[in-house]
């Protein structure tokens, strides 16, 4: 008998079952559904509301810059966003006196409501192009992480960018906080793409940076990371490409406003410098007019407490406060999954940096100036799509964003309270930025008849939207009866006029988690 009929055959193993992911079609559909009801959340949320502090005055400077041709009004931010706002006003008829004297608050005020415009349309005209930007910037996130990851991964990261409450809040608002990170983080993607084809994605990555220093000029902090992560994998010629492009951006921007740079430099600015960069001079005194905002002391507000000044772990702690606690867990186990592979240096890098940079700043108004965090730790989320807590983790993120709408500006988390008490923590931009006006409008005719006396932190009009009241502090305290409606950042700030007059009334209404009714007997 020979050994090979004495030998037992041997059973080939089965060859292991990879792990299918979505199908092409389901993949193209979960993705349009995510990004769907985002769109429809950041639409619904900007026909609401009325306008917050910045944005009259960037309104007011894109009309200004595009009927003029001048960049006189808010040289402290470049002009990208603002063409970008006036690709949407240029369908609406604005009116603007061309001999208007005043500063950019005042600019702002005379375009919405004294030049015979609807500021309601204007400030959905302004929005819209913003909405379209933040979903493109989803279509990134998704890009990024299925690079990255897979088409599993892709989803968790689009899931949790679009119930991000944050970035519906800011990405429906005509404000430069999200086109600014995201063009940041579309240049840090094409990097990471650039490894294997710098020829195509280095430029590419210079146009996306370019954007987004033409946008918002804290974006410098991350010019650094992204120049080594070029230099990292490709030639100094190709390096040297992609910043010509970025530095070429940020010159268009100011050329497509004004060909001539008829331009002269306000006054008292602070020494800087800032003179070796290769920007044109507007853009380099609005970095000055920055770094005076810097040298100014802002007030800040933290879990009950006011303060002069600014604490360098406010925005971490601000964005424990109002990031859904699913985000959170995911954040964190993705960027401990990633720390030691290569994307984190394209993912987790310019997120730290840009961080740490924002951490030194001396304004304690918001989440807003940390926006990145949520559109780059989405990316991080996906190298944990996989685990059995993903997909529950997910669900939470939406079930609490879903939860805080339409009002997702003053959102908080579960173990902070909810929205309702966002405003025990936080102030400003978080929670109560004049946003609820209207609502306030037609939550006050419940209570016609009564004296009204108004205390408002915000840049719209109280007239205009029928709202008649007086400034309680303008008169003794014992004329001071009926109903007294009080934002609640200025409650956060009250002196002691207003604290007394506050102690000494009853809360019975609140508008949108950021207006309160209290009725003074």
């Amino acid at each position: 008998m020979s050994l090979a009929t004495i030998q037992r055959p041997v059973e080939a193993l089965p060859p292991p079952v990879p792990v299918r992911a979505p199908r092409r079609w389901l993949f193209v559909l979960a993705a349009a559904v995510l990004l769907a009801q985002m769109a429809i959340a950041m639409v619904t949320t900007a026909v609401a509301q009325t306008p917050t502090v910045d944005e009259p005055v960037y309104i007011g400077a894109t009309v200004f810059q595009s009927q003029q041709q001048s960049l006189r009004y808010n040289p402290e931010h470049p002009p990208l966003g603002k063409l970008i706002m006036a690709t949407g006003l240029a369908f609406a008829d604005v009116r603007l006196d061309p001999g208007f004297q005043g500063d950019q608050t005042e600019l702002g005020r005379h375009v919405l409501y004294e030049s015979g415009n609807d500021p309601g349309a204007l400030l959905l005209a302004a929005r819209l192009p913003m909405i379209v930007l933040t979903l493109l910037f989803g279509v990134v996130v998704l890009l990024f992480a299925r690079d990255v990851t897979n088409a599993s991964g892709g989803l968790v990261a689009l899931a949790l960018y679009t119930f991000s409450p944050d970035l519906v809040a800011h990405g429906s608002l005509a404000t430069l906080d999200v086109p600014a990170a995201g063009f940041l983080l579309t240049s840090a993607w094409l990097l990471w793409r650039a490894r294997t084809d710098p020829g195509l994605y280095l430029p590419l990555a210079g146009l996306a940076l370019g954007a987004a220093l033409a946008t918002k000029m804290n974006t410098l902090a991350a010019v650094p990371v992204l120049l080594f992560l070029a230099f990292w994998h490709a030639r100094a010629k190709a390096v040297l490409v992609m910043v010509l492009v970025a530095v070429a951006v940020v010159w268009a921007s100011y050329l497509a406003v004004d060909p001539l740079l008829c331009w002269e430099t306000p006054p008292s600015l602070p020494g800087a410098p800032v003179g070796l960069l290769p920007f044109p001079e507007p853009y380099l005194d609005g970095m000055r007019v920055q770094l005076g905002f810097e040298n100014r002391v802002w007030g800040g507000y933290l879990f009950g407490t006011h303060y002069e000044g600014s604490h360098w772990y406010y925005l971490p702690v601000a964005l424990l406060v109002k990031t859904p606690l699913g985000a959170l867990l995911l954040w964190a186990a993705g960027a401990v999954a990633m720390v030691k592979r290569p994307a984190a240096a394209y993912v987790l890098a310019p997120a730290a940096v840009l961080l740490l940079f924002a951490m030194t700043g001396n304004r304690d108004l918001g989440v807003r100036y940390a926006i990145f965090v949520p559109m780059f730790l989405a990316v991080a989320a996906a190298m944990v799509a996989h685990r059995r807590y993903a997909a529950l983790a997910v669900v939470a993120v939406a079930a609490s964003s879903l939860w805080t709408f339409p009002c997702y500006l003053p959102y908080s988390n579960e173990i902070f309270g909810g929205p309702s008490k966002t405003h025990l923590h936080l102030h400003d931009s978080n929670v109560d930025w004049g946003q609820d006006l209207g609502r306030l409008a037609d939550r006050l005719k419940r209570y016609s008849g009564e004296r009204k006396w108004l205390v408002y932190k915000g840049s719209g009009v109280p007239e205009h939207y029928g709202i008649s009241a007086a400034d309680p502090r303008e008169v003794p305290p014992d004329q001071v009866q009926g109903l007294l409606v009080v934002s609640n950042t200025a409650i956060a700030k009250a002196d002691d006029v207003l604290r007394a007059l506050i102690d000494t009334s009853t809360p019975i209404d609140v508008v949108g988690h950021s207006i309160t009714i209290f009725r003074r007997p």
